[in-house]
């Protein structure tokens, strides 16, 4: 039946108050046809900030509810040891429904994971640190180290591909470490992953402090650390979608400044400058291309894993994506980019434009470690503005992965509340979809920046890559081991491979691989830490100091995870007992995958070979 004029107006109009009918015992509603004022910009502005009542952990489709409850009757709740329910009574079915009921906003789009995969989070550790890590170990050193942890990260991130289309919950590889490993190791991996990230909030900050002091070492570092902060902070509250823009401006800059420094460098190394000469490969032979050897090689796996820090973060970002299935994988395909052109042909030139023994070059202790290995590149060659505009683009990329350490740190804490293993205040999500207590947390740490006006500034410095570096060689094991066991419950419960909407390219070859190499780094650091180059003429406070400072994420993930298991007592998930089921997309994987074939038998063999890495 077609709806009445009445009808109409009263889906328009406001409605008045019930209001008895004369003479009769029944209520009647009207319109209100009096024109109401749009509510002002500051009333607008608290309102956003209050939580959504519409909000629900539960489903609210009564569908999604009835497959709740299908879900909760397929997976038992886990016991104990002796087969009686835990005391502290963790419930794991339940953590899972909770992230897979995100509040957050879905307002990221293709091109903003595209960005954040190829360029996001790229900051200090490439431009800055890299400068210790030529010292440290050479050339061949710096560039063996970047492309070790490079291919490792590749086959890392194809594995949280697959996990992330399949289930784009909030928490992203900590949820998947607490539903396919052990709710205590989820418990660590996800308090060690937003430690990381809160640490990098002042880490970046100090840094851009250092940097800005090229043109003015009198500067008061107090300044800039406050316009740092209040911008980070700024662009958060903008919600994801403010992150996204930003994030895709700051890494088409970043883009953009290290193919010009790759063209640049090209041009230098040939002699391609006015009083320049051809250098060639010359630093390679004089003072050579490696510097302590073997245990200055391995001196440098922490600082690349540093500098790689971030490349998950497009696996965390799936939870608030429009379309994962459409997004995520071109985006995880970026990362082949990312490591090449970023990271191992930028490294590269530098090996080629500047000997290890640079004098300017960060190293511990050191009054002029303002200078980046690209800047002193660039200085050498006589170029008088480019020192200046490379400065600039550093500042920017700091900017970035500040931004960036506060949305990985805050989506890391709620998701951790959503699991009931953080405060529950941390997991309050306004009407805009941003986790407000989070964003303030996370945003509050970036005060320890201002130690940056401290004499021994170096000293923080060192402490703050020691904590956040060594800790993404954790989460970057466990998301390999959560794909491992994903595909082995996968299979066993009778699923094909060819029901995922997305599939690794390293396979779980990839992931064995990737977990393997992991474990490599952190007993190579552990031996770079024990006995550190030159260890015969340091002291037992030196030693002890220089430990801490290799193997820093080590007990604290110890720390976290024996105090989860000793409290709540979970046990090591078994694969019968691994819900794939809560927060699946299947996306009518048949009818598309069908269309993507047909559409693929068109492609010429160029196009096919571009797609395949992009």
């Amino acid at each position: 039946m077609p709806s009445s004029n009445h009808d109409i107006e009263m889906n328009i109009f406001p409605i008045k108050e019930d209001s008895l009918a004369p003479g009769s015992s029944y209520t009647m509603r009207e319109p209100l046809y009096e024109e109401t004022l749009p509510p002002r910009f500051f009333d607008r502005l608290v309102d956003g900030f209050r939580r959504d009542p519409n909000q629900r952990i539960t489903p609210e489709d009564p569908l999604d509810e009835i497959h709740a409850a299908e879900v909760a009757q397929l997976h038992r709740p886990i016991l104990g040891s002796n087969g009686s329910p835990r005391p502290h009574g963790y419930d794991v079915r339940l953590a899972n429904l909770q992230t897979a009921q995100s509040h957050l906003a879905r307002k990221l789009k293709g091109r903003h994971l595209q960005m954040i995969a190829i360029g996001g989070s790229i900051g200090t550790g490439l431009f800055v640190a890299s400068g210790r890590a030529l010292e440290v170990g050479g050339p061949a050193s710096l560039l063996v180290a970047y492309l070790f942890i490079g291919c490792m990260l590749y086959c890392t991130v194809q594995a949280l591909g697959e996990l992330a289309v399949c289930f784009p919950v909030a928490g992203s590889f900590s949820a998947y470490s607490t539903r396919f490993i052990d709710p205590s190791w989820g418990f660590a991996m996800g308090w060690n992953y937003a430690l990381q990230w809160l640490v990098a909030l002042p880490l970046e900050i100090i840094a851009a402090s250092i940097t800005i002091t090229y043109w003015n070492p009198d500067l008061n570092k107090a300044i800039f650390v406050t316009i740092f902060l209040i911008a980070v902070v700024a662009i958060n509250l903008f919600g994801v979608k403010g992150y996204g823009e930003a994030e895709f401006v700051f890494a088409i800059i970043k883009v953009i400044a290290v193919i010009g420094f790759i063209l640049l460098g090209i041009v230098l190394n040939i002699g391609g400058v006015p009083g320049g000469g051809y250098i060639g490969g010359s630093y390679w032979r004089e003072p050579g291309a490696f510097h302590n050897g073997f245990k200055g090689l391995c001196s440098v796996f922490v600082t690349a894993a540093f500098a790689f820090a971030g490349t998950e973060l497009v696996g965390l970002a799936a939870a608030e994506t429009a379309n994962p299935r459409k997004s995520l994988p071109t985006a995880i395909k970026q990362v082949f980019w990312r490591i090449t052109l970023f990271y191992i042909v930028a490294l590269f030139l530098i090996g080629l434009l500047v000997p290890y023994d640079d004098p300017r070059l960060l190293i511990p202790g050191s009054v002029s470690a303002a200078a980046s290995p690209f800047v002193i590149a660039i200085e050498n060659a006589g170029i008088d503005v480019l020192p200046s505009v490379m400065n600039v683009v550093i500042l920017i990329a700091v900017l970035s992965v500040g931004n960036s350490s506060v949305f990985g740190s805050s989506r890391t804490l709620a998701a951790l509340a959503d699991q009931n293993q953080a405060p529950r205040i941390l997991s309050y999500v306004d009407r805009r979809g941003r986790p407000l207590v989070s964003i303030v947390i996370a945003s509050s740490m970036g005060l320890l920046a201002y130690l940056a006006d401290l004499k021994e500034q170096g000293v923080v410095l060192d402490w703050l890559v020691a904590i956040s570096g060594l800790s993404s060689i954790f989460t970057w094991s466990s998301i390999c081991l959560a794909h491992i066991r994903f595909r082995r419950a996968w299979v066993q419960k009778g699923h094909s491979l060819r029901e995922l909407a997305f599939k690794s390219q390293c396979g779980l070859f990839g992931s064995y691989m990737g977990l393997f190499f992991n474990l490599l780094v952190l007993v190579a650091q552990f031996w770079v830490g024990a006995w550190p180059v030159d260890w015969e003429q340091q002291s037992a406070s030196e030693l002890a100091k220089n430990f801490f400072l290799q193997y820093m994420a080590v007990p604290v993930v110890v720390v976290f995870y024996v105090a989860h298991r000793l409290y709540a007592r979970t046990n090591f998930i078994k694969t019968a007992d691994m819900d794939i089921d809560t927060g699946r997309r299947d996306f009518n994987l048949p009818i598309l995958l069908a269309q993507e074939a047909e559409e693929r038998r068109g492609w010429p063999k160029w196009k096919r070979f571009y797609r395949f890495f992009c």
